[in-house]
């Protein structure tokens, strides 16, 4: 039997009192136990920022460019990421289960690109999401689009799945043909999401007003990458972002379609873990290029 012995027992520290640290995540110190210790592989607890790699883009769009093979083109920059934001079809196929970071899942779709994108539906069950050990679950939602109502909807339903099992959800707000890319549509859109129980929101960086947004919402706000643009305004709005209140980025084709995707992941890490400014992270991204060059030549 168990040694029934506590003498020994006297190291209480009576004069000490118990503290009780409040989770490092904004709007997140109520969540349970199980939720934060997700949400902690995907920000990082030491900068309260996160890294993404988006690369769900196939789901509505094929196999778009940077993304015809996913084994070469992205599992090399998985190391550098915190999080990464696939399809559970991509994940089960292509990534390797040693990777250790946060899986934010794509939770919603069915639409291509060739119809209506708001006409999504919920794509997976939450048993799916545990199955595949995911820390969030991503759904778009498309706050004016036509099929608002029902995307707003996907997201309460996924909330109330991911509360009672301790997965987070992350809402992605839209920006379709018809809404605004202002500072009015984002505190509108993202506000809806959290106030419906998003457990982080995904949008996009706006050069007037951004700081609004990310005051204005009472969870964590990333920031998507958006279309490709030259990589020393990527992290230049990256800083910028972050500078004024986003918890982090979601980048995809901003990385993966940069020159040297290993280089751009890294000097984006910079901006955002390390506050580095643009023009030292773009020095050092060039740093990184021209390394890689010179091995690539020499094995020649």
């Amino acid at each position: 039997m168990a040694d029934a012995d506590t003498t020994s027992a006297k190291d209480y520290h009576v004069d000490i009192p118990m503290v009780s640290e409040p989770f490092f995540l904004r709007g997140s110190n109520n969540l349970d136990w199980g939720l934060k210790n997700r949400l902690a592989k995907i920000f990082n607890p030491r900068s309260g920022r996160t890294v993404m790699l988006a690369f769900d883009h196939g789901y509505f769009l094929g196999p778009t460019s940077g993304l015809e093979r996913v084994d070469l083109s992205i599992v090399p920059l998985t190391p550098y990421a915190d999080t990464l934001m696939c399809t559970r079809g991509i994940l089960r196929s292509c990534i390797p289960p040693t990777y250790t970071g946060g899986i934010v899942v794509r939770a919603s779709g069915g639409p291509s690109i060739l119809k209506e994108l708001s006409d999504e539906e919920i794509a997976m069950s939450i048993d799916e999401a545990i199955r595949l050990n995911a820390a969030a679950m991503a759904v778009q939602v498309f706050v004016g689009g036509v099929h608002e109502t029902k995307s707003i909807h996907n997201m309460t339903r996924l909330v109330d799945l991911g509360n009672a099992h301790g997965i987070a959800t992350l809402g992605v707000t839209a920006v379709g043909k018809e809404m605004a890319r202002d500072a009015k549509y984002m505190r509108l859109a993202t506000r809806m999401c959290a106030e419906l129980g998003a457990t982080y929101v995904k949008t996009y960086y706006v050069e007037d007003g951004f700081d609004t947004v990310a005051a204005a919402c009472p969870v964590p706000i990333v920031i998507a990458g958006g279309k490709k643009v030259p990589e020393a305004e990527a992290l230049t709005f990256a800083y910028k972002a972050v500078q004024e209140g986003a918890a982090g980025v979601d980048m995809g084709r901003n990385i993966f379609q940069a020159e040297h995707p290993v280089a751009m992941i890294q000097a984006v890490r910079k901006v955002v873990h390390e506050n580095c400014k643009p023009k030292p992270a773009y020095d050092f991204y060039l740093t990184l290029k021209n390394e890689k060059a010179k091995k690539a030549k020499s094995a020649r």
